[in-house]
């Protein structure tokens, strides 16, 4: 099978009818596209394009375009980010497209959140990643019924940006990644909008959505009505009291005292942020939680708090790790006995903070990447005590040979060595891209200047795929000292080059060996989005390394898939993936199972459920393993999956829905 190849984006003006239909909002998501550099497209599209200040129609929509062509494919990824301007507080049922619930499919609520508004009424566009949480419920009843929902989360920052009467929104936050234009830009202090976007949480009989940076929001799950801010970890007075150290961080200790009361007295940035990242560990039944210092986006320094709550939230454990690197966390994961951090290495960018401070910039240009070191750190922090943790000191990380930037991490595991009866092997899943290309102010082509989403960032890359986020495995192995031995990092699977992230597993394995690994990725079957967005689901199979794919047809894309387990069952992979299909030529969007078990065969599809209206695209989806199914949206970032189940013709559009065996 040969891949499409993908061509530079001219300067495309789209159909002055299509011009009315779109409301040029960002779109929240990571493409990898091929091998060569598509040029913008925002010069042309600013003239013919403005934004719609009603939500557009959900009667099917064909633009007079070619199905595979430059404005198409223009087309299809401004409509993976429209704004949703109404709401659907009382649920209504789905109507089953394809397929029927399966009769084993377990009993609960599908919870999927994620930004829900991009463009303002008065001229200004965000970063997907800027907009306020919008959650929506898909509960499966008895006799197949599915029943939707949807309500926006009511935060602080979202009751001042919407008028409640008129409906009207005006956006006064900043927010981290954006900028205003019918806002106040200069001298605007309103940085730090908890939009509760970014994942949700069902533990303990109550529902959380979270963000990256403030406190969650807890949210009644049956009337889907906002209940208000939740504090899990307080709100960090702790941090200001804590003494002075070795006398080499007494510079360190003393900017950091001067930095806390101007982000949180100005700023109003929480002394600790929480991160919207969580774990389970069923094992023990306990919900894992993550925190950070405000100060340490600033410094070279990182304090990390790991709390351990059990099903009652009561606080099980609490563990404080300060490590000399500068760092940026977005993911994590844990073992029997370890916290594992993998660094993301980042530097303060003066010129970029001056900017940002003034009002000038988004507030993230004050950070850039740091490629400077070739190595990539990975801390292996002590959870419990253990014969190999006992003995090494997790300040010194365990160097991996090459640098990657972490996105998401599916699992990790700590084995003990065969033919070392003192020894550990840890191993690590996770999906990474290169620092060539990851950069902050591109997420999802957004560009801050023209407040527009370019679809080429999302599909570039100088000639070599492994810069685009993949997945991949990194191993360890330590000695009864807890030294390191060897690490090493591969691709996941060698059949499977495609870019790739949204990693996810069966939340039962979280923390232990687990043989399977489901992603979103793309099938490069389109020749100008060859790597984004996904528009397929992949099963890695760990072990062995094939790769099983199922992919959604020509014009369709999907979002982020979870696993969830058939009751009952023992095998790892006896359950079904759930993900949202869009189909953008229509403005229709569905809610997909599969049979986890058939991905690869051409009867991988279960089922098809309409939803009533468009949805943008979510972020990223994770289940809790309770018995309602949780999704958790988080930062729109790379990933989406691949299958087809009659043909898949690379290079050409013909695809049908359909599953392959690799």
């Amino acid at each position: 099978m040969q891949a499409a190849q993908p061509h530079h984006f001219p300067q495309i003006c789209p159909p002055l009818s299509a011009a009315k239909l779109i409301p040029f909002t960002p779109a929240a998501t990571s493409i990898s596209i091929s091998r060569r550099r598509l040029t913008s497209t925002s010069t042309c599209i600013s003239a013919a394009v403005t934004p719609i200040l009603h939500p557009p129609s959900t009667e099917p929509i064909t633009p007079p375009l070619p199905t595979d062509s430059v404005a198409t494919s223009f087309w299809d990824y401004q409509m993976l980010f429209l704004s949703q301007r109404t709401e659907t507080p009382y649920p209504i049922p789905l109507r089953i497209a394809d397929g029927a619930i399966p009769a084993d499919f377990p009993l609960g609520t599908y919870y999927l959140a994620g930004p829900g508004i991009f463009s303002d009424d008065h001229g200004s566009t965000i970063h997907p990643l800027d907009g306020h949480g919008y959650l929506r419920a898909f509960e499966f009843r008895d006799r197949g019924a599915v029943w939707y929902s949807a309500k926006y989360v009511e935060t602080e920052a979202k009751k001042e940006e919407r008028e409640e009467e008129t409906g009207e929104w005006r956006f006064t936050h900043r927010g981290p990644f954006s900028m205003l234009k019918g806002g106040k830009r200069v001298g605007n202090m309103k940085v730090m909008k908890n939009v509760a976007n970014t994942t949700v949480l069902r533990w303990g009989g109550r529902l959380l959505c979270l963000w990256e940076g403030g406190k969650p929001y807890e949210i009644d799950g049956r009337t889907m009505e906002t209940i208000g801010a939740v504090d899990l970890i307080g709100d960090g007075d702790e941090v200001s009291r804590r003494r002075w150290r070795r006398f080499g961080e007494v510079g360190l200790d003393l900017a950091a005292a001067l930095l806390r009361p101007v982000l949180h007295g100005v700023f109003k940035m929480p002394q600790k942020r929480l991160l919207s990242h969580y774990k389970i560990d069923e094992k023990r039944n306990r919900l894992l939680i993550l925190s950070c210092n405000a100060e340490d986006m600033l410094l070279p320094r990182s304090n990390f708090t790991f709390y351990e709550f059990d099903s009652n939230y009561e606080l099980k454990q609490k563990k404080d790790f300060t490590i000399p690197d500068h760092l940026i966390i977005h993911d994590w994961a844990f073992t029997e006995n370890h916290y594992i951090l993998v660094g993301n290495r980042i530097k303060l960018d003066l010129q970029g903070s001056v900017l940002a401070v003034s009002g000038l910039s988004p507030m993230i240009s004050a950070l850039s990447v740091n490629p400077s070191q070739s190595k990539t750190p990975i801390y292996l922090l002590p959870r419990f005590e253990s014969r190999v943790n006992k003995l090494r000191d997790w300040r010194v990380p365990i160097e991996a040979p090459s640098q990657l930037w972490i996105s998401h991490v599916a699992n990790a595991f700590e084995e003990d060595e065969d033919e070392d009866e003192d020894g550990v092997r840890i191993q690590i899943q996770a999906a990474a891209c290169s620092y060539k290309w990851f950069n902050f102010q591109k997420i999802f082509g957004y560009n801050w200047q023209s407040r527009r989403l370019d679809p080429s960032f999302m599909n570039e890359f100088e000639g070599n795929g492994s810069q685009l986020p993949h997945l991949v495995r990194v191993s360890i192995d330590l000695d009864g000292r807890g030294e390191s031995r060897s690490c090493s990092i591969a691709n996941s699977s060698s059949k499977w080059r495609w870019p790739a992230d949204f990693p996810a597993i069966n939340g039962a394995f979280a923390g232990q060996r687990n043989k399977f690994i489901y992603a979103g990725t793309a099938s490069g079957t389109r020749r100008f989005l060859p790597h984004f967005p996904y528009d397929s689901v992949v099963k890695v199979n760990c072990s062995d390394g094939t790769v099983s794919f199922w992919c959604t047809g020509r014009r369709k894309f999907i979002g982020e898939p979870i696993f969830v387990p058939k009751v009952g069952t023992l095998e790892e992979d006896d359950g079904y993936i759930l993900v949202v299909e869009y189909a953008v030529s229509k403005l229709r969007c569905y809610l997909v199972i599969l049979d986890a078990k058939r991905i690869g065969r051409a009867n991988a599809l279960v089922a098809r459920l309409e939803v009533p209206k468009h949805l943008y695209f979510p972020l990223e989806s994770m289940t809790n393993g309770e018995e309602f199914v949780v999704v958790n949206v988080e930062e729109f970032k790379f990933h989406h999956l691949l299958y087809v189940d009659d043909l898949l013709v690379f290079g050409e559009t013909n695809v049908h829905n359909s599953s392959i065996l690799i």
